[in-house]
């Protein structure tokens, strides 16, 4: 989370949130990072009633993306090595089973149990009672994210990942943070932070789990305009 005079930023998991952390932290003097990946109800008293910015990526290709960068780490994290059977599941079957937490929730006690108990701010940091609610929810692992972090009172700005260069500026606009020439700049030409490495991610789905992602995030699907492909 980042917090300046005018907003505060919300670091959606595997969004696009690491480049705007630096961007925001370079630019915006007043701006300081409060934890790591924490929802917006952990924001600090005097910074709740700011307006929150965060950017939401199409969860066909968010799946594909942290699948990916958890695949290739020596030491992936807990909800990936009970997901994957310790890797020896391909991204399909994994997948399967992370989309079946708010459905039959078969995993889900033993992913819970395996989650810090506490914020920790580092990686996912998403706690096991934070993850909890997602049972018999009928919600993707994404969408659960994206609400646990977003959802609260007051104004939210949320725009997609795949146009935040486009999107960025706007918003610090519309929330009436000063923004200068170097800045527009960097937003249009700086290379990519913490990305990972994979193919293009319509490349990983066959029709029946491309359709499981349409059901379990559908609200999500709808709600930011999303399509297979896009």
């Amino acid at each position: 989370m980042i917090v300046a005079d005018r907003f505060i930023f919300l670091h959606l998991h595997k969004s696009g949130g690491t480049f705007v952390n630096e961007f925001l932290l370079r630019f915006v003097p007043e701006a300081r990072q409060v934890g790591y990946h924490l929802p917006r109800r952990m924001a600090p008293p005097e910074a709740a009633q700011l307006p929150a910015l965060g950017f939401v990526r199409n969860p066909w290709s968010y799946y594909v993306s942290w699948y990916s960068f958890q695949a290739r780490r020596r030491e992936p994290n807990a909800l990936f090595r009970i997901l994957s059977e310790d890797g020896r599941l391909d991204f399909e079957h994994t997948l399967a089973n992370m989309l079946d937490l708010g459905a039959s929730g078969r995993l889900l006690d033993a992913v819970v149990a395996a989650l810090p108990p506490r914020y920790l701010n580092k990686g996912l940091n998403v706690p096991g009672f934070a993850l909890e609610p997602i049972r018999a929810s009928g919600r993707g692992f994404y969408s659960h994210l994206y609400w646990h972090m977003y959802d609260g009172p007051g104004v939210m700005y949320v725009r997609r990942t795949d146009r935040l260069r486009d999107e960025l500026i706007s918003m610090l606009t519309a929330v009436g943070q000063p923004v200068s020439a170097v800045m527009r700049a960097h937003v249009r030409d700086a290379e990519p932070s913490n990305t990972s490495e994979h193919k293009a991610y319509t490349e990983y789905y066959g029709e029946s789990l491309r359709d499981l992602v349409a059901e379990r995030d559908a609200q999500l699907i709808e709600r930011h305009g999303f399509r297979f492909g896009d």
